[in-house]
């Protein structure tokens, strides 16, 4: 009798401690409840839209403005990049491509703001028109004009050509599309042969290509010059391969092509530099190559050519040193540094070049000399 009476002890105290548990949860509850509606937390109150004061805002980030595409196909894909932004409610948006609708919007999660990417796949050669019209519900439209061009693939102009910078405000190849790394800040110059622009070297500065198919056998180089006195000496440009042996002051002869200047204030000779493999040959044409820094000779054309047997120099279409060479070796030369000796040829001082150069050819093939004269006459400026 006992134990029964222990266990019914306990169930009740159980049921009761259970009852009280729930008068308090639910007095929590009611209290909470009230709670919330005096302070109206999550409520939802709505705001009236008010007046549709201000049309859309229309914001193009792809293309921009003046935007030139470069590709080597002849009608390439795009991602089109806008946002359209209004005070209420977007209704709707449409795009057009020189006058076709290419796209049109009506539904949008953010009524307030749209972020659209639109693929485009049929671009093609040519000035175009991109405009985006977006309309808000109270009937106010903007229209954004994109005003954009896409290139005609470069075609290379000359037999052998494999490279081509005219640097008209890129520093690009075009054969293969391939932007230059800049190193420091080098710049631009309206005093050109063609085009729109020129490089400009600056104190610090020079650009690299990666070598990829720009190695062979035989090997030249045209371009357009125009000497800057300061500083007295400076690469132009290399091919040479690292110096394991000294590697922050390189200078490593024995593989690939060195082409600079040195002298003084009033004379600076054009040198080149190549490498067999074993051994490195110089091509100095002295007074052929050397001109006065102090008197404006404009610009100057300046070519190289290396072959298995020989390796030259040519200024304005002439030859300006001439000898014989067994070949170049590439083992290693993964660079080409455009207006400096840097990275790979800095231990004498030919570093940056604050010169100009322009219509830069490479080429794989040795040049004969009538070859680099029809390149002349064609880009004479």
């Amino acid at each position: 009798m006992i134990k029964q009476r222990e266990i019914r002890s306990d169930l009740y105290k159980t049921k009761y401690k259970m009852k009280i548990n729930s008068y308090i949860l639910l007095t929590g509850m009611l209290l909470l409840s009230f709670s919330c509606k005096d302070s109206y937390i999550d409520e939802i109150t709505p705001v009236a839209a008010g007046a549709d004061e201000t049309a859309p805002e229309v914001t193009v980030s792809f293309p921009s403005e003046g935007t030139m595409i470069r590709v080597t196909e002849d009608v390439t894909a795009i991602d089109i990049k806008f946002e359209v932004s209004d005070d209420i409610e977007i209704g709707d948006i449409k795009v057009q491509m020189d006058g076709t609708e290419i796209g049109a919007y009506s539904d949008f999660i953010d009524y307030r703001r749209a972020v659209v990417t639109l693929p485009y796949d049929q671009l093609d050669n040519g000035e175009h028109a991109l405009k985006v019209i977006a309309t808000d519900l109270s009937g106010k439209t903007t229209e954004e004009t994109i005003n954009f061009q896409k290139a005609e693939p470069y075609q290379p102009q000359y037999d052998g050509e494999v490279f081509y910078a005219p640097f008209d405000a890129e520093n690009l190849d075009l054969v293969s599309l391939t932007a230059a790394t800049a190193v420091g800040a080098p710049a631009f110059t309206q005093d050109r042969v063609a085009g729109t622009n020129a490089y400009a070297g600056a104190t610090g500065a020079y650009l690299t290509f990666p070598t990829t198919g720009l190695l062979s056998e035989e090997f030249s180089a045209s371009f357009w010059y125009k000497i800057n006195a300061s500083p007295d000496r400076a690469g132009i440009l290399v091919i040479g391969p690292p110096d394991e042996v000294n590697p922050s002051n390189m200078n490593n002869r024995t593989g690939g092509f060195r082409l600079f200047r040195e002298g003084s204030a009033t004379r600076q000779v054009f040198k080149l530099n190549v490498g067999n493999g074993t051994a490195d040959s110089w091509f100095d044409g002295g007074d052929n190559a050397a001109i006065n820094p102090t008197v404006d000779t404009g610009w100057i054309h300046i070519a190289f050519t290396i072959s298995g047997t020989e390796a030259a120099v040519y200024i304005n279409g002439e030859v300006a040193s001439k000898g014989a060479f067994t070949g170049v070796d590439w083992e290693g030369c993964d660079i080409l540094s455009v207006m400096s000796g840097a990275p790979r040829f800095v231990e004498w001082g030919h570093v940056s070049d604050r010169s100009f150069m322009d219509e830069l050819r490479i080429f794989n093939k040795a040049l004969s000399l009538e070859e680099i004269q029809t390149i002349i006459a064609n880009e004479q400026p």
